[in-house]
């Protein structure tokens, strides 16, 4: 009885359904190659594994027994499912599966977010089946994302600390210090860095955890890590403090924010496109790196 089926089987079955179609052994031996007493043997071999006669053949002519009539659809169906396996196979060569979960820095630039859809338009325009995840947080929380697996990829600003993450320079942002109207600073001319350092400044306790700021002030009553707190405690008019520069321009066109000695206080911050270097990385998340990367290539 067959309670396995080998390549042997599916040879044996092939040479089955051939001399069906062909209407018995000698009509078959062309088609097959073979002579007929070596299809009599096979087709032994194919009734011995299945323990039931497939077919009567003598005087009277070729024609399947009941048995045989079911084995012969069975293997139709069979043989169909394998070209359809075949076909399906084929078209997952090229094929992108699986999902893609990317983690966002808060407030980034309308250019960044447009070179990000940019690289996820070129991503679609590949043979792909992927669902995109998008997340948006602060970057201490990006960073638990990706050392939990929670995350494929995060872009954003990260302190670089963490020993098991890989980062690649994606592109650069300008912060700079600002205050309000109704600050003390914002109609004085000139100002100084003395002049700075007599005032409230807004601390950022992660972003710039390396000491980035150019400017650093004594006692904080001020303390946040999101850019829109940051933007809310220097538009109070008590506290001055670094904004990225894309944030604070419609303020500051519109005369109600301004920034204090640019030159001397501003600064880059860079972002990357972080992974977690133990992982695998998938043939879907290599694809989008490489999209992103040629959409950020001339920042």
């Amino acid at each position: 009885m067959l309670s396995q089926l080998h390549d042997l089987d599916l040879q044996l079955l092939r040479i089955f359904v051939t001399v069906v179609e062909s209407g018995g052994f000698s009509a078959a031996q062309g088609e097959l190659g073979i002579g007929q007493s070596t299809i009599s043997t096979q087709m032994a071999k194919l009734e011995t594994r299945l323990g039931f006669r497939l077919c009567e053949r003598g005087k009277a002519g070729f024609r399947l027994t009941p048995k045989g009539e079911q084995v012969l659809a069975a293997t139709r169906k069979l043989f169909g499912a394998i070209e359809t396996f075949k076909g399906e196979a084929r078209g997952m060569s090229g094929l992108l599966l699986g999902e893609l979960r990317i983690g966002l820095s808060e407030a980034l630039d309308n250019q960044v977010l447009q070179r990000l859809g940019k690289a996820i338009g070129r991503f679609r325009q590949r043979n792909q089946a992927v669902h995109f995840e998008l997340i948006s947080a602060m970057p201490a929380e990006l960073e638990r994302r990706l050392l939990q697996d929670q995350l494929h990829l995060a872009i954003g600003y990260f302190s670089r600390t963490q020993a098991a993450l890989d980062h690649q320079p994606l592109f650069g942002e300008q912060e700079r210090l600002y205050c309000a109207v109704g600050h003390p600073l914002f109609h004085r001319d000139p100002v100084s860095l003395d002049d700075l350092s007599r005032y409230d400044l807004v601390q950022h306790p992660y972003r710039f955890g390396e000491a980035m700021e150019p400017f650093q002030s004594g006692p904080s009553s001020a303390r946040t890590e999101q850019v829109e707190c940051s933007l809310a405690f220097i538009l109070s008019g008590a506290h001055i403090g670094y904004l990225p520069e894309h944030i604070a321009a419609p303020w500051e066109a519109s005369g109600q924010l301004r920034a204090l000695l640019p030159e001397q206080t501003g600064y880059r911050v860079n972002f990357h496109l972080s992974s977690h270097r133990g992982r695998q990385p998938s043939e879907a998340q290599m694809a989008f790196v490489e999209d992103l990367l040629a959409a950020f290539g001339d920042v």
